[in-house]
């Protein structure tokens, strides 16, 4: 049996740590992964995962495919992994709130694009008022951030608007999409583009997963063709290389535009029209209380990001 009853506090810090490696190995695919995630070797979290696989007697993952997936048995310990470690959470949050924030962790997720401009104030005035909560941040596109809060893996996500009917969302900033095209494109120097204008061109889009991605593809849709995609990247660096070097159009918001002017470049926005703003919301779980820390992020995002920045519709 798995769940035997702790008999002292060093007990359960250790079966805590085996749950925490297995559930990171199933997130991560992978024992090296999972060994950089919980900050151990790959050794140590072999050893963990054939420790519980011993107690349980079943094998848990599939060591034979890239990469690892649970086995049957392993999807159960799993569940039960993800309880436990979830009730742990709330105990803790419950104990930081007692306290008055003197202790606890913010979890939270934020995508590439436009996070640095945006949330890197935050962090400093957050660590001035809060010296005591840790903050662990994961960077992916919207949609897999979106992914890690339902599995309960981040607590506040930032992401594009609208999202799923399971999210609560506040939102925090809008800005204006920029079509950013080479110096030469016949367009590069007209006031704005109507998104139809650039049907010829071939689109560069941020790699899969991104949210912006699909809305583009809608708004599109909405004035009346599907946009070539000549490629992906997640390196706005080489997106805009692309483009000077006349591979296609990209699109960037326009609080991203400032400090990446160059003679190769032209950034012209879009014509007001549906999909064209770059809507920003922080978002989590309806159905899962926030702890005190990420309501302190929240409030504070509230009270520093200012709607009307950026925001020419």
């Amino acid at each position: 049996m798995l769940f035997i009853p702790y008999l002292n506090t060093q007990g359960a810090v250790m079966r805590t740590r085996l749950l925490e490696m297995l559930v990171q190995v199933v997130r991560t695919g992978s024992f090296t992964a999972a060994a950089q995630a919980t900050h151990a070797t790959q050794s140590t979290v072999s050893k963990a995962i054939q420790q519980l696989e011993q107690e349980v007697g079943a094998q848990l993952l599939e060591r034979s495919v890239a990469p690892l997936r649970p086995t049957a048995a392993g999807e159960i310990v799993l569940a039960h992994a993800h309880s436990v470690l979830e009730d742990l959470k709330r105990m803790d949050e419950e104990l930081a709130q007692l306290q008055g924030l003197q202790r606890g962790v913010l979890r939270l997720g934020l995508p590439p694009i436009g996070s640095a401009r945006l949330f890197a104030p935050l962090f400093v005035t957050y660590r001035k008022r809060f010296a005591h909560i840790e903050i662990h941040l994961e960077e992916h596109g919207s949609r897999h951030l979106e992914q890690l809060l339902l599995a309960g893996e981040i607590e506040l996500a930032a992401t594009l608007l609208p999202v799923s009917e399971v999210l609560q969302s506040q939102f925090v900033f809008q800005s204006r999409l920029m079509a950013v095209l080479a110096v030469d494109h016949p367009l590069a120097h007209r006031a704005q583009i109507a998104l139809a204008e650039l049907a010829d061109t071939p689109f560069i889009f941020f790699e899969a997963g991104f949210a912006l991605n699909a809305q583009l593809q809608q708004a599109c849709r909405l004035q009346g063709f599907e946009p070539q995609e000549a490629t992906h990247s997640g390196q706005i660096d080489f997106v805009m290389a692309l483009v000077a070097a006349g591979y296609g159009v990209a699109f960037l918001p326009e609080i991203m535009v400032q400090g990446r002017v160059q003679p190769q470049t032209r950034f012209v926005p879009l014509a007001p029209a549906e999909g064209t703003v770059w809507q920003l919301a922080l978002v989590w779980p309806k159905k899962r209380q926030l702890s005190p820390a990420a309501q302190k992020w929240l409030a504070l995002a509230q009270e520093q990001l200012n709607p009307e920045i950026g925001c020419n519709t």
